[in-house]
């Protein structure tokens, strides 16, 4: 078949006066199997079983070549590739086209000038042998990747040559991805680009406000791994902005260095308007005003005698709880007066004395607007139970339980009280670990049951062990302790079921956590999942 293809196509380029050389392969059985494996398609599916390259003079008689070739044979439009007019950054170039050849056979069809041919042959990613027999002078790039070029032979019967033509994924530079601006610009990234290392590759403004992508017009989510060849749209929102968890996905050093640029100023201006305001309802229980002190110079005074060079960093640093209030108006009392301990308010006081305001993660701090909160990872807290927060040196104040004995082991000033807010919507992640036995069907109860009480599964990890028990470990999202209360009894109800229990340990799934089975060497099933009703 392949002498019979050569030979139509030769005749057709002798009639039109066009020199070239033509070669052919049959695609290896298992190049064929490894390609649906990690392609994920069926035999049907796989165009270049059948493949031929033409090597011509010119670039006019590449495209002369593919008018021949489409008029010999039926081309397949949407396999169709210009590599000549839109070359790769390795500057490899070639018209690549599918065609319907004779008795009905799909096969692929390369076509190239003989410079285009040499730098794909002598590239790095060298991926061809000339044609056995045939003459050439080896000059000094050559012989730089010889090596290179017989390892790839090395593995030629497990991923023949062709692969790296048909899908281009395989190039100069391995770890580089291309893809395009609904303009058409080129944007290169490394490989595991995201849509947001995209968007700060565009402007630092569009990475902050990214609120969404488009990728080959479809909605994807932020983390989505970026494809060459992807055309990719950035939906902003001049009311979004960065998080942390985009520092756990994005790979460019420019978004990295940007979100972290964005947070660290951002918690900056909210831990020097908690520190000023702090440091303003201490003095005035002593008849001081900040402005008046800081128009006299006397609360420069007391920061530069702290070791800081400005009152904006002083205050930052008391908001950050690096810094107790009360050391700075002890420094700011005439000598002689009570210790500061005795007479000023503490922290608790403080925020016990103001107003009440809500954060967007459902708390009320007494006195603070829109403060820099979190939550402890050691308690875990759940909307419902009795929280306090702790003043944290540079995270601002940190949510524990109210029995946590990371809070009743500390000084008393550092705490501050808190409680939910019974009007806020929120939901937090929580992980329960289920004891059952090994049994088919009983993971998809245990999903339907989470699912059902309007629960997001984030994480799962499955474990089974030699007495034929299974332990699961869920992370889910729950509005509340009763919530979750309501599910673990849910799940309890389940006869083959053995234990359900809270694990407060705060960290993300891990698949290797400690088990006091022996595990069976069976594969781990293990999920991470935005999705709802997984």
């Amino acid at each position: 078949y392949i002498s019979v293809v050569t030979q139509m196509l030769g005749e057709k380029l002798k009639e039109h006066k066009i020199e070239g050389e033509i070669s052919g392969r049959l695609k290896h059985l298992y190049s064929i199997y490894r390609k649906m494996e990690e392609q994920g398609v069926d035999f049907e599916n796989i165009y270049d079983i059948l493949a031929f390259r033409v090597i011509v003079n010119s670039v006019r008689d590449c495209y002369s070549v593919l008018g021949i070739v489409h008029s010999l044979w039926k081309p397949l439009p949407w396999r169709f590739k210009d590599y000549i007019a839109l070359p790769k950054q390795n500057m490899y170039q070639s018209l690549h086209t599918t065609v319907v050849g004779p008795e009905g056979k799909r096969m692929e069809i390369q076509i190239r000038t003989k410079e285009m041919h040499r730098i794909a042959e002598y590239g790095i990613a060298a991926h061809w042998k000339y044609k056995e027999g045939k003459p050439h002078t080896a000059d000094k790039h050559e012989l730089s990747f010889a090596w290179i070029r017989r390892i790839l032979e090395w593995q030629k019967d497990l991923k023949d040559s062709f692969e790296f033509l048909e899908t281009l994924k395989v190039d100069l530079f391995p770890e580089e991805i291309f893809v395009f601006t609904p303009k058409g610009d080129i944007k290169v990234f490394p490989a595991g680009a995201t849509p947001v290392d995209f968007a700060y590759g565009i402007h630092t403004d569009v990475g902050h406000r990214c609120a969404g992508a488009r990728v080959n017009g479809k909605m994807v989510p932020l983390k989505y791994r970026l494809q060459n060849g992807d055309v990719v749209e950035i939906i902003t929102s001049p009311h979004h902005k960065p998080s942390k968890d985009w520092l756990k996905f994005v790979v460019t050093s420019r978004a990295k260095t940007r979100i972290r640029r964005w947070i660290k100023t951002e918690e900056r201006e909210k831990s020097l308007a908690l520190g000023r305001e702090i440091c303003e309802k201490e003095l005035k229980k002593h008849n001081l005003e900040f402005s008046e002190l800081a128009k006299s110079g006397e609360l420069e005074k007391v920061a530069r005698l702290m070791g800081f060079n400005s009152i904006e960093t002083l205050l930052v640093n008391i908001g950050y709880g690096k810094i107790p209030v009360g050391q700075v108006v002890n420094k700011l009392l005439p000598e002689g007066r009570l210790s500061i301990r005795k007479r000023l308010p503490s922290f608790k006081k403080v925020f016990q004395r103001l107003k009440g305001k809500t954060t967007k993660e459902g708390i009320k701090i007494r006195g603070m607007e829109d403060i820099l909160v979190k939550f402890a990872g050691c308690c875990n807290p759940l909307p419902g139970e009795p929280i306090m927060g702790l003043i944290t040196t540079g995270q601002g104040i940190t949510i524990h339980h109210k029995s946590c004995q990371n809070i009743i082991d500390v000084d008393p000033e550092r705490r501050v009280d808190a409680e939910w807010d019974r009007d806020a919507v929120v939901s937090r992640p929580v992980k329960i670990e289920v004891i059952s036995l090994d049994e088919k069907g009983l993971l998809a109860d245990m999903t339907n049951i989470i699912k059902n009480a309007d629960a997001n599964i984030t994480g799962a990890n499955i474990r089974t062990t030699t007495d034929r028990l299974a332990i699961c470990t869920f992370e889910i999202e729950v509005h509340s302790v009763k919530h979750l209360n309501f599910i673990m009894k849910e799940l309890e109800s389940v006869k083959k079921i053995k234990k359900v229990t809270r694990l407060k340990d705060g960290g993300r799934l891990k698949t290797d956590e400690a088990d006091s089975h022996k595990s069976r060497s069976r594969t781990l099933w293990t999920i991470f999942t935005g999705r709802k009703g997984v």
